[in-house]
């Protein structure tokens, strides 16, 4: 009884596994591969094959897309004769002309790497956009605005919670792929439409994780606290969930089975780390040696996950996180010794939503923009002055930067340096100017 279901077990693994269904998924959602013109040997395919990563160091080959092409076309390659070359010949110019117009390459190409990937074809151009925008929910240019954004408009309390969550997931999630250490699904038969992350590992999705809990948490956060309906905020949590963990099997960078693994992850964070939440604001906020544990903190859990594989974009996002979340910590304890950003009594809950007018919303976008360049400018600055000083300091060249940041000793003080900086400025510099100018 029990051999049975561990061996139908082990069998619904490798079924959620399987690339197939990625694929099929894709196909279905108008995303098919192409046939580069350049490797038509005589009007057919040639079986020669670029390498495209397939995550954590795995190579595997792009997806020949034209025999499929000529299959659902119903063309025949004809080996002889001029009459048949010709046939193929205007096949061949056809198919050149479709994908020249239509054929696309990933956005961005890949972080370790600098592979650019393969080309594919896009079907259905509104769910290629709306999947685009569900994985840009768990990329850095998301979480550098979305924060930020809502801590000076929003909610300071909800958003420094937020970041704690945010922080724990990613960083769980992160150790646990390079634990795991499986491969992204295999190209062919899947279409990579993303390239930037497929040198990390796959299992668990750490998108799918965030996607989870960051609007879970939220609606978690804000539900009585603010006074809107409860069907509109679990409508919207669970839409911006969906939405992220459908768009990295449409990019082709997760099999089923990782975005399951992902959301149930996540969860089981959350379940853990929520009631802990009042505790550790409370305490990164209050307490006289907060600001030396915070530091000493993410830099141990910095230097434990740099040791558990070699290096990887997922080393520097680790640490790029841990910089954030310690540098907002340390802001949050600067506010509350400085009263800047004080939490609202509880006598004024539940909070009354805001009537948008259009001097709310223009003062909205201007603190947004100013405090966005005031970040930006930190970042640029911080990163021009950090890697030549560490690389320095260890005696490494620092002529190759991304050479340079192979390196532990240069990549997790410069990461951490440099976000650590940013979520400072986020939380306390952008507030505290605000205030100066009457902007808060």
């Amino acid at each position: 009884m029990a051999g049975g279901l561990k061996a139908g077990f082990v069998r619904l693994m490798q079924y959620l596994l399987d690339p197939q269904h990625v694929a099929r998924f894709q196909r279905l959602c108008g995303v098919r591969g192409t046939e580069p013109r350049d490797r038509l040997r005589n009007g057919v395919p040639s079986t020669r094959h670029g390498d495209v990563q397939n995550g954590g160091g795995d190579a595997t080959r792009c997806r020949t897309a034209g025999v499929e092409s000529d299959r659902e076309k119903g063309n025949n390659c004809v080996a002889n004769g001029a009459a048949g070359e010709n046939v193929n010949r205007q096949a061949r110019d056809k198919d050149g002309v479709e994908a020249q117009e239509s054929a696309v390459k990933p956005l961005r190409r890949n972080s370790l790497t600098g592979d650019v990937g393969q080309e594919f074809k896009i079907d259905n151009t509104f769910l290629y956009y709306l999947f685009t925008l569900g994985t840009e929910l768990g990329n850095e240019l998301f979480y550098i605005s979305f924060f930020p954004f809502f801590m000076w408009n929003v909610d300071a309390y909800v958003s420094r919670r937020l970041v704690v969550v945010w922080v724990w997931v990613m960083y769980l999630g992160q150790c646990t792929k390079d634990v795991i250490r499986w491969p992204r699904p295999a190209s062919p038969p899947v279409v990579k439409v993303e390239m930037f992350y497929n040198s990390e590992y796959s299992m668990p999705s750490t998108h799918a994780m965030s996607g989870t809990a960051i609007p879970l948490s939220l609606f978690l956060l804000t539900y009585g606290r603010w006074e809107y309906p409860l069907l509109l905020g679990l409508s919207l949590a669970i839409s911006w969930c969906v939405l992220v963990c459908l768009s990295r099997i449409y990019m082709g960078m997760h099999s089923i089975l990782d975005i399951i693994a992902g959301f149930l992850y996540s969860l089981l964070i959350l379940v853990v780390f929520s009631p802990a939440l009042d505790i550790i604001d409370t305490f990164n906020r209050s307490h006289p040696y907060a600001p030396l544990i915070i530091i000493s903190l993410h830099v141990g859990l910095g230097l434990f996950s740099f040791t558990l594989d070699t290096w990887s974009t997922s080393r520097g996002d680790t640490a790029q996180i841990l910089g954030s979340g310690a540098g907002i910590a340390l802001a949050s304890h600067i506010n509350y010794h400085l009263g800047l950003l004080p939490d609202p009594p509880a006598s004024m809950f539940p909070l009354q939503p805001p009537s948008f007018t259009l001097s709310l919303i223009g003062l909205c976008l201007l603190r947004f923009l100013l405090g966005v360049i005031i970040l930006l400018a930190t970042r640029a600055i911080m990163k021009a002055l950090t890697i030549p000083l560490v690389c320095w300091l260890f005696g490494i060249p620092s002529g190759d930067v991304r050479k340079a940041r192979q390196h532990m000793e240069v990549e997790l003080p410069y990461r951490y340096i440099v976000y650590g900086t940013v979520g400072l400025n986020a939380h306390f510099l952008v507030p505290f100017l605000f205030a100066r100018v009457g902007l808060l």
